[in-house]
């Protein structure tokens, strides 16, 4: 018989408590995704304040921009001589 060979993962390798918060940029309005564990007794909306001020706006604009540029044209090569 042929041994099959099974597609199902038995155990997720996840880190266990792990909330998504979506940070707003207070001027443009860009909302970005974090993913953070926090300790117990914390309040959510202090630490999400706190993140949206810390957080790299510019760098993450820019990794944006790099992920998901649009190419017009290619430019045609010079050949050498």
């Amino acid at each position: 018989m042929r041994n099959r060979i099974s597609a199902r993962i038995d155990k997720v390798m996840s880190i266990p408590n792990v909330k998504r918060f979506r940070l707003q940029h207070p001027e443009t309005g860009q909302v970005a995704t974090i993913m953070a564990v926090l300790p117990k007794g914390t309040d959510p909306d202090v630490y999400v304040a706190d993140a949206t001020k810390r957080f790299d706006w510019k760098g993450w604009q820019e990794a944006q921009q790099k992920q998901f540029k649009i190419r017009v044209g290619q430019q045609k090569q010079k050949k050498a001589k």
